[in-house]
């Protein structure tokens, strides 16, 4: 029962929405002066000569977020060697999906912002979709869900977190450094090597990933990516027994119930002080709140049809169109990756909180109108 929960998409979802309230809620307090200083309290590691100094705020976006990006990576794994995405027929109708639901989402967002280069940098935040919240969403409808439907889901999030990771790693990457990048190719060499003789060691891949991220995060590519690249090397099976899927089972309630809550904690503490009605209505929160709403639904339904209709891949069996619009709707809610993005897309505090208030509006409306939509659609199913 207690695994059951633990496990259960509600559970995180619940606990990082809480967490989400709690942090806004506190900087639009009298005592918002401490939230600020705990978000902005510096934290420093030190080994030896060695020191590696960060606020808080870099530590859980590029320290912790690693962890989270290491799952993702083990899922995309798993399901590419074994599970929905092995075989071309299973791999077109999400990835088409994804890309068009990746690709109209930053159109929208480009056609508000072209004009401006600093504001047009923030193209790929309405182009992820929080699968974590998705999956609580359509949980709250329990049964009346097929589940071919939260495959298809399923398999288009791997496709669009996969998606968010190379743009993270092409367009958010700056000032490269050759020794670094070096470095962190020795260190992924070796992980490589950890998978060709088979080594059964947890301990072993977290003492090198360490190395790797160290190494990335002078080298000017996002540290995050370590966790990508790790996962990758770790081994479907050890000596008979599924290494890869233990590794993905004793991570997943961490990951979900406590690192994705502190994120949204130090990330959704969003002050309305500052916030008017043309903040709202701006090129950058249009762009966002359009491109998470409209854009995200209207991508994953042109990705499906096209998909369909060129016979590359059909319908997941007792699927309609109207759910498969509903669920469109509900990849509008992008709320982890999308703040994340914004994060790297903007380097002054207030981008980045309005950027962060238009994600929250956005996802909010897409959940709300995706849940009607698909309650609607899976009536008496």
């Amino acid at each position: 029962m207690l695994e059951r929960v633990l496990r259960s998409p509600k559970s995180s979802a619940f606990l990082t929405v809480g967490a989400m309230v709690l942090a806004f809620a506190w900087v639009n307090s009298p005592y918002a002066d401490a939230y600020e200083a705990l978000h902005h309290a510096p934290a420093s590691v030190r080994i030896g000569a060695f020191e590696l100094g960060k606020p808080m705020i870099s530590w859980i976006n590029e320290g912790l977020m690693v962890f989270f990006f290491f799952l993702i990576g083990l899922e995309i794994k798993r399901e590419v060697v074994e599970g929905q995405l092995s075989s071309l027929s299973q791999v077109a109708l999400p990835a088409l999906a994804a890309a068009g639901g990746m690709a109209v989402p930053a159109a929208i967002y480009l056609a508000f912002n072209m004009g401006d280069p600093e504001a047009a940098r923030g193209w790929a935040v309405p182009v992820a979709t929080d699968i974590v919240l998705v999956l609580a969403c359509i949980a709250a409808l329990g049964r009346r869900v097929p589940t071919s439907l939260k495959v298809f889901l399923t398999a288009l999030a791997i496709f669009d977190d996969f998606g968010t990771l190379v743009v993270i790693a092409v367009f958010y990457s700056e000032g490269l450094s050759a020794p670094a990048l070096i470095a962190a190719g020795a260190a992924f060499a070796v992980l490589v090597g950890f998978n060709r003789f088979r080594v059964g060691s947890p301990t072993a891949y977290a003492v090198v990933t360490i190395v790797l991220w160290l190494a990335l995060l002078e080298s000017g590519v996002h540290a995050t990516l370590a966790g990508v690249l790790a996962a990758w090397t770790l081994p479907m099976r050890v000596g008979g027994r599924k290494f890869l899927h233990q590794i993905e089972h004793d991570m997943t309630p961490w990951v979900a119930l406590l690192i994705v809550p502190i994120f949204a904690f130090f990330n959704a503490g969003i002050a309305l002080g500052g916030v008017t009605a043309e903040t709202l209505l701006g090129p950058v929160s249009l762009g966002v709140v359009l491109g998470l709403f409209v854009g995200k639904p209207v991508g994953v339904v042109a990705g499906t049809w096209l998909a369909v209709t060129t016979r590359l891949a059909e319908l997941p069996a007792g699927v309609t169109w109207r759910q498969i619009y509903g669920v469109a709707m509900l990849a509008g809610v992008g709320f982890t990756m999308s703040l994340f993005v914004a994060s790297l897309a903007f380097e002054a505090p207030g981008a980045v909180l309005n950027t962060n208030l238009s994600v929250l509006i956005g996802s909010g409306l897409s959940a709300v109108a995706g849940l009607i939509v698909l309650a609607r659609a899976t009536r008496g199913s």
